[in-house]
Order: structure tokens, then sequence, then C-alpha cells
């Protein structure tokens, strides 16, 4: 059900109830949710599941990303989690592209190199295609 791009980075599908319980099994320690709430209906609300996560004792954020891209402020907010997590990531959103993409950037903001971002994020099944010239924009700065 997750995908691993790298040793501390995972991301899925929708994850409900059980998907919390199995991040927690498999000791993730930070859950990001990048789904809109509403944005399909049946989804599980992000409240729901942040309780539930802080329960079981996962940090839980929620960074919404619609289909419309992803903004500057979308991108600090992913940096900020992803450095703050003491431990495994699991990010989602309705089939992972989005937490995908959003990873990517926040990690080249931390001065990733794109071609190995491509790499990673190409064995795990996604394309950077349409962000690579932000990528390259964020780290030339």
């Amino acid at each position: 059900m997750f995908t691993q791009l790298d040793t501390h980075m995972f991301v899925a599908p929708q994850i409900d109830a059980d998907g919390v319980r199995q991040a927690a099994m498999l000791g993730i320690a930070t859950i990001i949710n990048n789904r809109p709430d509403e944005e399909q209906f049946g989804q599980p609300e992000s409240k729901e599941l942040e309780t539930l996560a802080k329960v079981l004792g996962i940090t839980y954020h929620h960074i919404p990303v619609t289909h419309a891209g992803m903004s500057a402020l979308q991108i600090d907010q992913m940096v900020l989690a992803l450095t703050q997590s003491e431990g495994s990531v699991l990010a989602f959103c309705r089939s992972g592209t989005r937490s995908t993409l959003l990873w990517a950037l926040a990690r080249a903001k931390a001065g990733d190199a794109p071609d190995v971002l491509a790499e990673k994020a190409a064995q795990a099944g996604y394309d950077l295609t349409p962000i690579r010239a932000m990528l390259d924009m964020i780290v030339a700065k």
C-alpha cells in the first residue's frame, strides 16, 4: 500500500483509519496529508485521521494541494514537516502523485539534485516531468 521513495520517505494513495494503523505498525513517525478535504465523496476527513494518528503517537500535518498546483507556501510547509520529522514519513493524496511532486520540490529546496530526485521517483513509478523546470529553478537559487 505504501511506496518507498527513499530511505525515510513513503507515499500512498488515500489512506483511511486502517492505513494510519498500518503506518504505526511500520514505525512511521509522521503522516502528511496532501489531499484537500471533500475532494471526493466518501474520503476520510483530515481531522479524523489526525485524531487517530495522534492517539498512535504519529505526528500529523495537513498540507492540502489541489490540482491547480503547488505554491511556495506549500513547499515551505513540506520542507518544515520533513525536517521536523524524527523518523520515516508517509505522505498521501488521491494517488500519491501530488505527494511525490511536493516531496521532490521540498527536497530540491533542501539541495537535492533534480536528476537524483527524478530517478528515485521513477523507480517508485512516479514522473517528475511536470515539475522538472521548477526543480531546476529551485536548485539554481
